[in-house]
């Protein structure tokens, strides 16, 4: 019988009435590295939290290291040696490295005067665990997310942490730094530490895991041995639909380009870049992180203005000194953080959908027609399927695939002639993904021209008919979908090919 670290059984939760759990079960050997899937909703947040002692189940009992509780405290969930590494980190912003890698353990062992020799002995300690390296003076707000992540393990370490629960930890990642995470998953296995690895992407599932449990609506769906699956039946588990391979088929209905770049150049970004975008295409532009491709596509919507070039829309050409400018001539932008970007966290789901749409709805006199506001609000939460059943609710308490549906239906309600997405399906769990894909292959189908930026390759692959790949600020070679892969376009990316 194997060693198990964490066995959690017929665990059980509701909240106001409303199951999040029901009857789940979840078993986790020590020293494994356990894939634990399933949809925005699906319970696997909620069952984090009482494994860690957030929360206390109404039903079912929590086993760690052989202990068997009813109710877990968070104290002795890390005595036992479980540390959760959430999305945000839990990390102080406005203190330095060594200070957030130490301050715990000040705290707990009651010390009242600073000392930072010993602080940094503390931190130098931590980071040697994962042969992790980084200036220990810096303040965190100024790291990378991937350096804010491993700061977060080695804290974790400290605490002789035998489980580590890390919920989606490569949301914000690009695909080297998601690279370098696994070492140090594979790092901390060869430790004999256990990873429950909680994600909905597939491709990650699949190369870092050993096994496997799935939730959908609070209940247990599948689990097993993750070599045992293919990509479509994860899906379908996580899901419950089964999806069909699609690719983008382009028509060309004009020869004039509805958008055309010349000469584009920007000091330390980007230079001499020439491409043009046609009525009802979907245009992908890829390459690693500094290639220049976010700068670009900032240009076209006017948050920062080129050094030379110039940009035609319909054959005309435009001058973008601004964002007005661009949204002047019908050109959208759908940020990659929709979080600090692209939404008002803190405003109603209809907000957030008619915010640019103001003018439009109101008289002349600036007054607005609530009638055509609501009827505005439904229109658009119908036609992109957004899950909610009252729009006045606060737009953070969506799952992210609907946020980004949100931020969707903002820019199509301004009758837009150009669409750019960056990252458009980040964070969203794979049916919303599915979602997204089908309504922009829709959108061009219906004439409307759209822009991705993403280094998700199969994305690109499934959504455009051209892809853009960009290194060191140029473009360095423009490829058919129909005529590529996503090895070839990773050796270009990377400059291997």
């Amino acid at each position: 019988m194997p060693e198990f670290i964490l066995r959690a059984e017929n665990v059980t939760k509701s909240f106001g009435g409303v199951e999040a759990l029901r009857g789940v079960t979840l078993e986790v050997g020590a020293g494994e590295i356990h894939c634990m899937a399933g949809e925005n909703g699906c319970g696997k947040s909620t069952l984090i939290k009482i494994i860690s002692g957030f929360y206390e189940a109404d039903a079912g009992v929590i086993e760690i290291k052989g202990r068997r509780f009813s109710r877990l405290t968070p104290s002795e969930a890390i005595a036992l040696g479980v540390q959760v590494i959430y999305q945000d980190f839990s990390l102080f912003p406005n203190l330095t490295v060594k200070e957030n890698l130490a301050i715990n353990l000040e705290l707990m062992n009651k010390r009242k005067i600073v000392n930072y020799k010993r602080m940094r002995g503390t931190a130098a300690e931590a980071m040697a665990k994962i042969d992790f390296s980084v200036d220990m003076d810096e303040l965190v707000e100024n790291l990378s997310i991937a350096e804010k992540q491993l700061i977060a393990i080695s804290r974790a370490l400290l605490y002789d942490a035998r489980l580590i629960i890390m919920d989606e930890p490569t949301t914000a990642l690009t695909k080297k730094e998601v690279r370098c995470l696994f070492s140090v998953i594979k790092n901390l296995q060869s430790q004999g530490i256990a990873i429950l690895f909680v994600s909905h992407k597939l491709d990650e599932v699949f190369e870092i895991s050993e096994n496997f449990t799935i939730l959908r609506n609070g209940m247990n769906v599948a689990a097993g041995k993750t070599g045992e699956l293919d990509h479509k039946k994860f899906a379908y588990h996580m899901t419950g639909r089964e999806f069909n391979d699609e690719s983008f088929e382009f028509t060309p209905v004009s020869e004039l380009p509805v958008l055309k770049a010349s000469g584009l150049s920007l000091r330390n970004a980007y230079r001499d870049i020439s491409f043009d975008l046609y009525r009802g295409e979907i245009l992908g532009i890829t390459g690693l992180l500094g290639s220049g491709r976010e700068e670009l596509v900032q240009t076209l919507f006017g948050i920062s203005r080129p050094d030379s070039g110039s940009v035609q829309i319909n054959g005309k050409k435009v001058r973008i000194k601004r964002v007005k400018d661009a949204i002047a001539q019908g050109i959208g932008y759908v940020p990659a953080d929709r979080l600090t970007e692209g939404l008002f966290l803190a405003q109603s789901i209809g907000r957030n959908i008619i915010v640019s749409s103001l003018r439009r709805l109101s008289s002349a006199a600036g007054f607005l027609f609530n009638e055509n506001i609501h009827k505005e609000i439904l229109s658009w939460i119908s036609e992109l399927s957004i899950v909610t059943n009252d729009y006045e609710r606060e737009v953070k308490t969506l799952s992210g695939g609907n946020q980004q549906k949100v931020v969707l239906a903002r820019w199509l309600a301004n009758k837009l002639k150009v669409l750019i997405l960056n990252g458009p399906t980040v964070g969203v769990d794979i049916g919303s993904k599915y979602d997204i894909h089908t309504l922009l292959r829709n959108l061009a189908g219906k004439g409307l021209s759209v822009v991705i930026i993403s280094d998700d390759l199969p994305e690109l692959l499934a959504c455009c008919n051209r892809i853009i790949v960009m290194r060191d600020g140029r473009i360095v070679k423009e490829l058919k979908s129909s005529e590529t892969n996503e090895s070839q376009l990773g050796e270009i990316a990377t400059g291997i090919a």
